[in-house]
C-alpha cells in the first residue's frame, strides 16, 4: 500500500508540472503568436479572456466527472487533450482561428487542473498529513522548465509551432504513462471500508457543506486575484514608480515568484505543525504587509522586500484553500474544487484589469491599496477552515512515512 501511496504521490507531481510546463509554453510563446496572427494588445487581451473562459467551462466539467470516473481517467484524458491542444495557438493564422485555439487550450487546461488538484486531495488524505503545498511548487517548476525550453529552441532556430507542438507530444506521452500510478478512487476516511463511509450525508449538512465550499471560493477569488495583479503589474510598478530600468524592474516579477514558490515548499510543514487555518490567516497577513510596503515605500529595496513578502505570504494560500474544498466532502472533491479553482481563476484573471482600470483614478501605487484590503479580508475569513474536520495540526503519528 505504502509503495502505491507513493508512485500516485510522484504521479501528482508529474501532472502538477507537466500542467505548468503547457501553460507556460503558451505564455512563453505570446509575442510570437501575437505576431504571426498581427494583431494588436489590445486585441490579444481580449481573447485572453476566452482562454479564462475556456478554463472556467473546463474545471465545472472536470470536477463532477472525476468524481462519478475517478482520477485514473480524468488527468491522463485531460493531459492528453491538453497537449495536443498547446498548438492550435501557434498555427492560428488570425484572429477567429486564435480565438477558437484559445478557447479549447483553456477548456483542456481547465479540466487537468481541477482533476489533478482532486486527485492531490485523495493522496493527502491517504497520507493524513499535508503535502498540497509541495504539489502547487512544482506547477512552478513547470512554468520555469517551458521557459528554459523555450529559450534553448529559440537559440537553435526552431519555429514557435514546432516547439509547441514538440511540448504538446512529449507531454502526451508521459500524461500516459503516468496513468497507470494514480489511485483509481478517492480513498474511505480513517482506512476502514465501512457502508456508514459511502452513505449521502444528510440535506442539512450537504447544503453547509455547499456554503462553506463557497465561502472558500471568495476566499480563492480574493487571494488569486492578488496574485494575477503582482504578475501583471509588479514590473510595471519598479519601472513606471521608481524609475527603475527595465531590466532591474523585471526582477521585482522573479522576487515575487521565488518567494511563493519557496514558500510552498516549505508549507506543509508548517501546516502540519500549525493548520492551516493559522497558515491562511497568518500567510494572508503577511502578505497584507508586504503589498502595503510596496504601495507606500519610496525606495527600490522597500518594494522588493514588499514583493518577496508578497508572494511569501500568498504562497499557502490557495493551497489550503483547494485543500479544504476537497476534504469538506471527499466524495465530491471534484465538483468542490472545481467551484473553489473556478472562482478562484476569475479572480486571477480579473486581478490585472481590476488595478489598471483603478489607474485611471490613482496611481499604480496606490492602487495596491486594495490588495491590501483583499489580504485583510482573506486573514479574517480564515476562520472558515476551523470548521474543517481535517485541517486541524497534524499528530507525530499521522505524519510519519514519506
Amino acid at each position: 500500500m505504502e509503495r502505491s501511496l507513493l508512485g500516485a504521490r510522484v504521479a501528482t507531481y508529474v501532472y502538477f508540472v507537466l500542467c505548468g510546463t503547457l501553460m507556460g509554453a503558451w505564455v512563453v510563446h505570446i509575442p510570437a503568436v501575437e505576431e504571426r496572427v498581427g494583431i494588436s494588445h489590445a486585441t490579444l487581451g481580449g481573447l485572453l479572456v476566452l482562454l479564462g473562459l475556456g478554463a472556467f467551462a473546463g474545471m465545472q466539467v472536470a470536477g463532477p466527472l472525476t468524481d462519478r470516473l475517478g482520477a485514473r481517467v480524468v488527468v491522463p484524458v485531460g493531459g492528453v487533450l491538453c497537449g495536443a491542444a498547446l498548438a492550435l495557438p501557434g498555427l492560428a493564422r488570425d484572429p477567429w482561428t486564435l480565438a477558437g485555439a484559445l478557447l479549447v487550450f483553456g477548456f483542456c487546461n481547465g479540466g487537468l487542473d481541477v482533476g489533478m488538484n482532486a486527485h492531490a486531495v485523495h493522496v493527502e488524505k491517504a497520507y493524513g498529513r499535508p503535502v498540497m503545498s509541495g504539489f502547487h511548487a512544482t506547477f512552478s517548476v513547470g512554468g520555469v522548465l517551458a521557459a528554459l525550453v523555450a529559450a534553448g529552441a529559440t537559440s537553435a532556430g526552431l519555429d514557435p509551432v514546432a516547439t509547441m507542438t514538440a511540448v504538446g507530444a512529449v507531454s502526451i506521452v508521459i500524461a500516459l504513462a503516468s496513468a497507470r500510478a494514480l489511485m483509481p478512487a478517492a480513498p474511505v476516511a480513517g482506512g476502514t471500508g465501512s457502508t456508514e463511509a459511502a452513505q449521502a450525508p444528510p440535506a442539512a449538512a450537504r447544503r453547509s457543506t455547499t456554503g462553506r465550499v463557497w465561502l472558500l471560493a471568495v476566499l480563492a477569488l480574493m487571494v488569486m486575484l492578488c496574485e494575477g495583479a503582482a504578475n501583471d503589474w509588479s514590473a510595471l510598478h519598479l519601472k513606471d514608480v521608481l524609475g527603475a530600468p527595465v531590466g532591474t524592474a523585471a526582477f521585482a516579477y522573479g522576487t515575487f515568484a521565488a518567494a511563493m514558490t519557496t514558500g510552498r515548499l516549505l508549507a506543509d510543514r508548517f501546516v502540519a505543525r500549525f493548520g492551516s487555518m493559522a497558515i491562511l490567516r497568518h500567510g494572508a497577513t503577511t502578505a497584507a504587509v508586504g503589498i502595503t510596503l510596496v504601495a507606500v515605500g519610496p525606495w527600490m529595496w522597500t518594494a522588493f522586500t514588499g514583493w518577496a513578502l508578497f508572494g511569501l505570504g500568498l504562497s499557502g494560500c490557495v493551497p489550503q484553500l483547494f485543500s479544504a474544498a476537497g476534504h469538506a466532502d471527499p466524495a465530491a472533491a471534484g465538483a468542490n474544487v472545481s467551484r473553489v479553482a473556478g472562482l478562484g481563476y476569475v479572480g486571477m484573471l480579473a486581478g490585472p484589469a481590476v488595478i489598471g482600470w483603478l489607474t485611471n483614478l490613482v496611481a499604480l501605487n496606490h492602487a495596491f491599496v486594495l490588495l491590501t484590503l483583499l489580504c485583510v479580508t482573506t486573514a479574517v475569513g480564515a476562520r472558515v477552515l476551523r470548521t474543517g474536520p481535517d485541517r486541524a495540526p497534524r499528530s507525530e503519528t499521522a505524519g510519519a512515512g514519506h
